[in-house]
């Protein structure tokens, strides 16, 4: 499944080709399973739409839109529509409405010309007025679409802080108070937004904890240095684009590198990089789990 450092490369990438474009009409497949809004009800809902920002939330992809309303005529009469748009700005159209994707396990969403191939298993296509298509393809229908109008309600947050910008005393807080394995803490959604198991291993790695290690065992120290792990391994992963260990590729197509410079995820019964000893592989909350048994303690 895309973890966070992949599902915002995607989101960065979608961003700078689509931002400003508009919805022109949408398609969507006959299969129930990608949609928790009906798919008739989205396609009315964001044809006409402009796409203000495109941004992470967790592991989701946030897509802000403008009403439906057609665009601003070109010419502004007059001195007041000139000092409007001075006082204003070019980007202060605030967001009525999201339409948010989950990539589940195998959802890749791409920016396209609209007569290029069509995939397989394509679930979702915007036709933009740019001429170009937004499609969001998943073979094994885990991903998820919602639209959600904020202009009466809350916008998508979700129920985890975001580990890139959690506080040192806020992170240790989240885990402290629990008895549990230290890794099935960082897989819970509802603490941690967006860690999965390949960010969950390499930073327990990076940090020298076992991840067995129950919660209320470790101290204030190791929660920092665990802390400040995972960000250095997230914003890394990101620059390189996420990891390609299976379906991921960005909104260009392209894979991700990242998986080059792992360090125990995926690499059982290799030697370890720091170390030499071989790597170990257990289950964790019934997830594959992998670690140093030397340099982790």
């Amino acid at each position: 499944m895309p973890e966070l450092p992949e599902v915002e490369t995607i989101a960065r990438g979608v961003h700078d080709r689509v931002r400003g474009d508009r919805i022109v009409e949408a398609w969507f497949s006959s299969y129930p399973q990608p949609f928790k809004t009906p798919p008739a009800e989205q396609a009315h809902e964001l044809a006409g739409r402009a796409i203000l920002v495109v941004h992470r939330t967790g592991k989701h992809i946030v897509f802000e839109l403008s009403s439906a309303a057609p665009p601003r005529p070109a010419k502004k009469s007059a001195r007041t529509a000139a000092s409007k748009a001075d006082a204003e700005g070019p980007d202060t159209e605030r967001p009525d409405a999201q339409w948010i994707v989950h990539l589940g396990m195998t959802g890749r969403l791409l920016v396209t010309n609209s007569d290029g191939p069509l995939a397989s298993h394509t679930h979702a296509r915007l036709h933009l007025a740019s001429g170009r298509e937004l499609r969001f393809i998943d073979p094994r229908r885990f991903g998820r679409l919602e639209f959600r109008s904020v202009a009466s309600g809350e916008g998508f947050t979700p129920p985890g802080s975001d580990p890139l910008d959690v506080s040192a005393p806020q992170f240790a807080a989240l885990f402290h108070g629990r008895r549990m394995p230290i890794k099935a803490a960082l897989l819970n959604q509802s603490l941690l937004a967006g860690v999965g198991n390949i960010y969950a291993d390499e930073s327990l790695f990076r940090a020298g904890i076992r991840p067995r290690r129950r919660t209320h065992r470790i101290t204030v120290a190791e929660y920092g240095r665990l802390r400040l792990s995972l960000r250095e391994v997230l914003r890394h992963a990101i620059r390189l684009g996420g990891s390609s260990v299976s379906d991921y590729v960005d909104a260009d197509g392209m894979r991700g590198f990242f998986q080059l410079e792992h360090c125990v995820y995926q690499r059982a019964g290799e030697p370890c990089r720091r170390c030499g000893t071989p790597i170990q592989r257990i289950l964790v909350a019934g997830r594959g789990t992998h670690y140093c048994p030397k340099c982790q303690r």
